[in-house]
């Protein structure tokens, strides 16, 4: 069942939590070859790490992947010379990814916990990084953009992906039906899929460009930068509601970059 209504911070670990570590095989089995097992992928689009740089020079240079599912991101990290450890609340999606790493000849430390109250010490990273991970997935993202602050060095980086805020306002189709406006751009209510005792299973929060603007500032970020990645010619992939129909005319990711000062 799909619903609009609140979310407390509780509730939605919980729910990412048991979905994540449910559906982590078959969305694996599903993405892992465009996601790669050692590639740091932006979005749908396809926007890499290694093609636009927005961490900076990261030979060196400790790295927190917040959010990071199998961790992909983290093994690409690792291959251009930093140390990364990465975060996520899915024991299932960790579990993978220490699979993946071992495989690859690539293992990176792994945490399980929640974004919003990462188990670091203060100033304990060079750089922090999200690629749709734990952001738009917390009740309190302002809470993570105060803990990513909290952990980061001066002078530190934390770039993140999220849904593009405007995509919200449309429904999740990829097709013609996906171009009509219908949910109001200014309605935070998070989407919610719940099981017939009513409690959350998936939750994903809305918050516009300004909102993420004013997380950031209060923070005591900067913000240096927003990309919001056009849909190249040669992406014919479908992915969920992200379409090459799709983002020809909307865009379907935004990419903050922060320094901290």
């Amino acid at each position: 069942m799909i619903s609009r209504r609140a979310v407390s911070q509780a509730e939605s670990v919980r729910a990412q939590r048991t979905w994540w570590d449910s559906a982590a095989d078959d969305y694996l089995a599903e993405h892992g070859d465009f996601l790669g097992d050692a590639r740091f992928v932006w979005g749908p689009e396809g926007l890499t790490e290694a093609e636009v740089r927005l961490l900076g020079e990261v030979a060196g240079r400790r790295v927190l992947e917040v959010g990071s599912g199998a961790a992909q991101c983290s093994r690409w990290l690792l291959t251009a010379g930093a140390d990364p450890v990465a975060l996520d609340v899915s024991a299932t999606m960790l579990r993978r990814g220490r699979e993946r790493g071992i495989a690859a000849g690539l293992p990176v430390p792994m945490v399980q916990a929640d974004a919003a109250a990462l188990p670091f010490g203060s100033r304990s990273f060079d750089l922090a990084c999200s690629a749709y991970g734990g952001v738009p997935f917390v009740a309190d993202s302002a809470a993570v953009m105060r803990e990513v602050a909290r952990v980061l060095r001066p002078g530190g980086r934390w770039v993140f992906s999220v849904t593009h805020p405007l995509r919200w306002v449309f429904p999740d189709d990829p097709g013609e039906a996906g171009l009509v406006a219908r949910h109001p751009y200014f309605d935070r209510t998070p989407y919610v899929e719940q099981g017939p005792d009513g409690a959350a299973t998936y939750v994903e929060h809305h918050r516009t460009i300004g909102d993420r603007v004013r997380e950031i500032a209060v923070a005591g970020l900067r913000l240096v930068d927003v990309l919001e990645p056009e849909w190249p010619a040669e992406n014919t992939r479908t992915w969920g509601a992200w379409s090459p129909l799709r983002g020809r005319l909307v865009p379907g990711t935004a990419v903050f970059v922060c320094v901290k000062e």
